[in-house]
């Protein structure tokens, strides 16, 4: 049976297969259902739910994304800890609700995850890695599937981690092509991913770098990869998944213009979870998307340094109908420009 064969739902589609990252403070439940409304991902993974001590509970928020998504997409639960009984125990009780599957996080880049030997952290220590794999597959009876990175520091140990994902049966493998020490900088090692494609008996999603569909196209052919997910490029452009799959297929890719992306900002700015926070929350939790949407508006940047410098609701949306509707039918760029980059805490905030 396949991973496809095993999936909740039945109509999917053929490889190769699209996912949103899990992006931490990002892909909640009004992230998803934004997104959707764009072209859905073939699935989903939701933030990643702490395991700390034998105390830690399910947070509501998360469970939230499984238990209210009404996308018609697969959603799959991921976990971040090193306990290994807490992180059974966490895997059993998410078993009671409407998951595709458990995912473990072995890749978030963030040092104040790492630090604590979990996620990015544990590729440090295979022996680790291959106890708590061991002791999860054991546990879940449904899908099991991990996200890494091809390392902490360097690859010295990549081929030791992927022997332990075929020798636990792991399900599926999101592979992002940098080390956890390179975060977001430097080249993706796509070698690296098609060499896991070709080695693991389980399908591998290819991670990193996946900007536009041009460069989904591209990075399949490299890679010969299972599928690909897009993390940060889906907060910039949430139609990056529709026009995937128009490339794949054959199809005109759809192209997007300023004044489309300005009704997408409407769509984060007026979900549940920001309209229920004070004015000031509001305005630093959509700079937080803007940050990688500014990055397709204007070759210049000025966007990006106006929207930076607003304070209030009235600024931030003067600055986004200025440069967004005065032109409204000009082209939203497939790539971000050259050089125009979310500052490190905005990176910081989405790491996966």
């Amino acid at each position: 049976m396949t991973f496809l064969d095993r999936l909740p739902t039945p109509q999917m589609p053929h490889l190769p297969l699209t996912a949103l990252a899990p992006m931490q403070d990002v892909t909640n439940l009004d992230f998803m259902h934004v997104i959707s409304q764009y072209g859905c991902p073939d699935y989903f993974f939701t933030e990643y739910f702490r395991v700390h001590t034998a105390h830690s509970s399910l947070d509501k928020d998360i469970l939230r994304s499984i238990t209210e998504n009404a996308t018609g997409r697969p959603v799959f639960a991921q976990l971040i800890g090193e306990s290994i009984p807490d992180l059974v125990r966490t895997a059993k009780q998410l078993k009671q609700y409407p998951i595709a599957g458990i995912d473990l996080n072995m890749g978030c880049p963030a040092p104040r995850v790492y630090r604590k030997n979990v996620g990015g952290g544990l590729l440090r220590d295979p022996d680790v890695v291959d106890q708590i794999l061991g002791e999860l597959r054991s546990a879940v009876d449904g899908l099991f599937t991990v996200k890494m990175r091809t390392g902490f520091a360097d690859t010295a140990h990549f081929d030791q981690v992927l022997t332990l994902i075929d020798r636990h049966d792991i399900d599926l493998l999101s592979l992002h092509g940098r080390t956890v020490k390179e975060m977001y900088r430097g080249a993706v090692d796509y070698g690296l991913i098609a060499h896991a494609v070709e080695r693991l008996r389980c399908p591998v999603l290819a991670n990193g770098n996946v900007s536009s569909a041009a460069a989904a196209v591209a990075v399949l052919k490299e890679t010969q990869a299972a599928g690909v997910m897009v993390g940060r490029a889906a907060i910039r452009n949430p139609w990056i998944f529709r026009q995937i799959q128009a490339a794949l297929s054959g199809a005109p890719v759809f192209v997007v213009t300023l004044g489309q992306v300005r009704e997408y900002i409407d769509r984060l700015y007026y979900s549940p979870r920001v309209t229920s926070i004070p004015e000031r929350c509001r305005v630093s939790y959509l700079k937080m998307y803007l940050n990688y949407i500014g990055q397709s508006v204007d070759a210049a940047g000025g966007f990006l340094h106006d929207m930076r410098r607003a304070k209030t609701e009235a600024e931030l949306f003067g600055i986004c109908d200025r440069y967004l509707l005065c032109q409204p039918d000009l082209p939203f760029a497939a790539e971000p420009y050259g050089g125009l980059f979310a500052r490190p805490k905005a990176e910081a905030a989405v790491a996966s």
